[in-house]
């Protein structure tokens, strides 16, 4: 199943100020805010601006000051919440694209978890 851009998504809304967020940074190119249901203490998602659907999708047709906007974002996020290397003690970077990577929201968006130990990479179900 294909996965096509859709403008009314929820992180759409988002970027048009129509749905509130719990902001954690931003820049021209990305915003972060804090994910409404956490899986672990530090939950921040990291979306581009642009209408973009999946890892992939933004890799092969991002801007290279998008690409650039967007990964400092992550780094920068990642620093804030004490999760970096640089003074915390590690994170996971988490992206879904499409029904095998379960993902339930077709805007590009990066998940930055840590706090705790995050357990096992994956978990595999018959």
């Amino acid at each position: 199943m294909g996965f096509a851009y859709d403008d009314s998504n929820i992180f759409a809304k988002i970027l048009r100020g129509e749905i509130p967020n719990n902001t954690v940074a931003e820049n021209d190119h990305a915003l972060a805010f804090r994910d409404i249901s956490p899986k672990a203490p530090t939950h921040v998602l990291v979306i581009p601006k642009g209408a973009y659907v999946s890892f992939d999708d933004f890799s092969k047709n991002a801007s290279d000051a998008e690409i650039v906007g967007f990964m400092r974002l992550c780094a920068e996020v990642a620093a804030a919440e004490g999760v970096s290397l640089d003074g915390g003690n590690g994170f996971r970077a988490i992206t879904n694209a499409g029904e095998d990577g379960v993902q339930e929201v077709p805007h590009f968006h990066l998940h930055i978890m840590g706090g705790r130990m995050m357990g096992p990479m994956v978990s595999l179900r018959d």
